[in-house]
């Protein structure tokens, strides 16, 4: 089930920050008033997920002019991460990282994001196996500064992401709040959006 247009789910989980910094009971509310870009990835010390990962810190600083905040998460540990945090990138590490990414060891955050790709199911003698792949898909959460999610991604485990694109929505929700005005496919920064009516269709409809 969708979460766009609800309230991104609760949690409290270690986070490492900073690239070697564990912080406690770490959560999304801190940062009320800015958005959020929560999003999953596997595993440490895969193959497409330096990829991403390092692509987010790149545009890191197009982020913060956004007052938006990079958040990363996996099913690993703490300790798993940090360790990835300071692996040189030519060693296949992430060295350089500074956002954060949380630990979701038990995997209840990935449950409740509904991105986990498999699922625990208990027979008839009460046993509880997992069924799948006990890791995270690659979901993404685009959260407004209230903690609603107004965009939601989930890829498959083998498929990256764009940053640009997710640079793309934060642009379209944050016209979209400042104007009123919805944003036509493909729209970017300093293109003109429409007036959600028909006639507002229309006289977009006619200009091009």
């Amino acid at each position: 089930m969708s979460l766009v247009g609800k309230k991104a789910p609760d949690f409290k989980a270690v986070a490492v920050v900073n690239g070697n910094e564990f912080v406690e009971d770490f959560d999304l509310a801190r940062f009320r008033g800015k958005k959020v870009v929560f999003f999953f990835y596997p595993l440490d010390f895969t193959f497409v997920c330096p990829t991403e990962i390092l692509a987010f810190q790149d545009k890191i600083a197009e982020f913060e002019k956004r007052n938006t905040v990079v958040v990363g998460c996996s099913i690993d540990s703490q300790f798993s991460h940090w360790a990835w945090l300071n692996t040189p990138k030519d060693k296949g590490g992430i060295q350089g990282v500074k956002y954060p990414l949380v630990a979701d060891l038990d995997k209840t955050i990935s449950m409740k994001y509904g991105v986990l790709a498999g699922r625990y199911k208990t027979d008839e003698n009460g046993n509880t196996n997992f069924e799948g792949e006990p890791v995270a898909l690659r979901g993404l959460f685009l959260i407004d500064e209230e903690g609603i999610v107004q965009h939601e991604l989930i890829n498959n485990l083998g498929l990256g992401r764009s940053v640009k694109e997710v640079l793309r929505m934060i642009d379209a929700l944050t016209h979209l709040q400042k104007y009123g005005e919805v944003c036509p496919a493909d729209w970017e920064e300093g293109q003109e959006a429409l007036k959600p009516t028909f006639e507002g269709v229309s006289e977009y409809l006619s200009k091009k």
